[in-house]
């Protein structure tokens, strides 16, 4: 048995994913938060094995148990988790991990593919904190406590901007003086990469084509949203940036704005950079257009009539269209459009309306099927569509185990 401990870390919490990789099961998933708080918090999930319609009924269901204590710092916190698995399972010793991935949001351009952890990886990547202030130290965190938790086995740092180092400099250039952006290395480096790399290639998979065949736009609609263009399994263009706060409309996150408004905000309204950060990245998107980040909300107050929420739900809309036009032409056409994420996955109104202008493109929506609700990969074009329109749940842990033992098996 291969098993891959998969772990997403933040400054004050990490969840955490055990994989089966000999059937890319979970066997168990956790969250440990409130980290260096009064009062931490610990969730720890055995998951049961899933089992066909004429097999016989598992002997257990998936089964929770949840913990309140003081957990001061990452290494404690893994602690906890190390004790919800000799309490709850599934055991370790039983089910030992081969190695450990971990999700890191930036890479920079140092970082192209996954990458066994070491001494001076660890440096690197505390050095793209920098540009990742809000990510990259909470990986950090959680990579040091890990290790000191399983110290016998690879880390592996499987990186969110990795994916788009495929980018040709005229995708990620900024057209800004030279020498100050490569002293200060700003250019744009894209993100939910771990996820448009697992999509596209599920998509070739459900379709049976060649990855390396396809042109495909990969719309990752959830709180956070982004879209790639891929090229033969290759991002040549994507919306977010030196940051995620590039691009479409977000929950909280502004996406496109002209720099200028910045400025005339410090200027005008007295805003300082910290205030126009928080302005951008917490207070814009939906909830600064709506009073509310939730697409669900949005879709039943522009049912209700709401005004705000009818501009919030078109403005939205515009910028996906708007992105879906770009990548069309930066692909020379398009043979695979897919949504994926809580958005994406989930809202049939915004996968309809995102793509209602594109029918001059050879794309055809089938109504009953973008409407029906359904688990796993699903196309929702019609028979006739040119272009295969496809729903594709998202699996980004699954992503970094493959990737985390591919490293470990060299």
């Amino acid at each position: 048995m291969s098993v891959v401990l998969v772990v997403n870390s933040g400054s004050s919490s990490f969840k955490y994913q055990l994989i089966d990789m000999d059937n890319e099961a979970v066997l168990a998933s956790g969250l440990v938060e409130r980290i260096g708080q009064e009062n931490g918090h610990a969730r720890h999930t055995v998951t049961a094995a899933e089992f066909a319609p004429d097999e016989p009924a598992p002997t257990f269901v998936s089964a929770t148990s949840e913990r309140d204590l003081p957990i001061p710092d990452h290494t404690a916190g893994f602690q906890v988790m190390l004790d919800a698995f000799a309490a709850h399972g599934p055991s370790l010793q039983a089910n030992p991990p081969v190695a450990v991935g971990h999700r890191v949001v930036h890479g920079g351009a140092r970082f192209f593919e996954p990458t066994l952890v070491t001494p001076l990886v660890l440096i690197n990547i505390e050095d793209l904190s920098v540009l990742a202030p809000l990510h990259n130290p909470g990986a950090v965190q959680g990579i040091r406590a890990a290790q000191e938790a399983f110290d016998t086995i690879p880390h592996v740092a499987v990186f969110d901007t990795a994916f788009h180092q495929t980018l040709a400099p005229a995708a990620y250039t900024y057209a800004i003086d030279t020498e100050l952006a490569q002293e200060h290395r700003l250019r744009r480096y894209g993100f939910h990469g771990t996820s448009h790399k697992f999509v596209s290639e599920a998509a070739a998979a459900f379709l049976d084509r060649p990855l390396g065949d396809l042109k495909q736009i990969v719309f990752h609609l959830g709180n956070g949203a982004s879209v790639t263009a891929i090229d033969g399994g290759r991002s040549v263009d994507t919306s977010m940036g030196l940051t995620p706060l590039e691009g479409l409309v977000m929950g909280t996150r502004s996406g496109d704005v002209d720099p200028a408004i910045v400025f005339q905000l410090a200027r005008r309204a007295g805003l300082s950079i910290d205030d126009l950060d928080d302005l951008l990245n917490k207070r814009s998107g939906l909830l600064g257009l709506a009073g509310a980040s939730d697409m669900r909300d949005i879709e039943q107050r522009r049912e209700d009539g709401d005004e705000a929420a009818t501009l919030a739900f078109d403005v939205y809309i515009h910028r996906l269209r708007t992105y879906a036009g770009a990548y069309l032409a930066q692909l020379g056409g398009v043979d695979v459009i897919s949504f994926t994420a809580g958005v994406g996955e989930n809202s049939p109104i915004i996968r309809a309306a995102a793509l209602e202008t594109l029918g001059f493109a050879g794309v055809e929506i089938d109504p009953e099927r973008n409407e029906r609700r359904e688990r796993g990969i699903r196309r929702i074009s019609t028979d006739a569509s040119a272009v295969s329109v496809l729903v594709v749940p998202t699996n980004e842990e699954l992503e970094i185990a493959r990737q985390t033992l591919g490293v470990a098996q060299g």
